[in-house]
């Protein structure tokens, strides 16, 4: 294979990067999104992967944390949510209490109250905990009703455990519960960071 030139280098450099952005900016597809409706999002960049052993819940100096592009993200996350709802509000935010999670939704929704909910706790590492936490989080989300839509900020294992979806920092999935079933509508792209 014949050795690149490094102005032909910069050239597909600037190809790639031009048709990445492209399609960063593609409008996310229209969901019918409504009052009872259910938005779960994985926290926003946070670099590495599960938590270090000595994890203690409240204190986050023990803990795999948001980075400053994770802060930026968490914030577009909830712009582009306001942008997308129109008149349509966000009832309640809920989140694990893992300090990355709680640091979106408040980045995300400021002001509003966030709940945290032991059942979207992360269960990597935890292979025993995962039945009982994706049972207590789904009885939790099919008791949602409204008024507005719920918001939930929680980890990449409990999205997957619960939908199958492989959510990138910051991305999000729309659902909706009728008739004691649940109905996916899609998923919110992650803002960039």
């Amino acid at each position: 294979m014949p050795a690149t030139s490094p102005p032909a280098k910069r050239s597909a450099l600037k190809l790639w990067l031009a048709c990445l952005f492209s399609l960063s900016s593609v409008p996310a597809v229209a969901l019918d999104l409504r009052d009872g409706d259910v938005l779960i999002y994985r926290h926003a960049l946070a670099p590495g992967g599960g938590d270090p052993p000595e994890l203690k819940l409240g204190d986050c100096s023990t803990q795999r944390n948001l980075s400053d592009a994770g802060r930026l993200q968490a914030r577009r996350i909830g712009e582009a949510l306001r942008q997308r709802l129109g008149a349509l509000r966000v009832g309640e935010v809920w989140a694990s209490p893992w300090c990355r999670t709680l640091e979106t939704a408040r980045l995300a929704f400021p002001g509003q109250p966030v709940r945290e909910q032991a059942a979207f706790g992360s269960f990597f590492g935890r292979p025993a905990r995962e039945g009982q936490m994706l049972d207590e989080a789904r009885a939790l989300l099919a008791g949602w009703r409204g008024p507005g839509v719920l918001v939930v900020i929680t980890h990449q294992v409990t999205i997957t455990g619960l939908t199958e979806v492989h959510p990138a920092p910051g991305e999000g999935v729309a659902m909706r519960w009728a008739a004691g079933r649940v109905e996916m509508l899609g998923t919110l792209a992650a803002p960039p960071y």
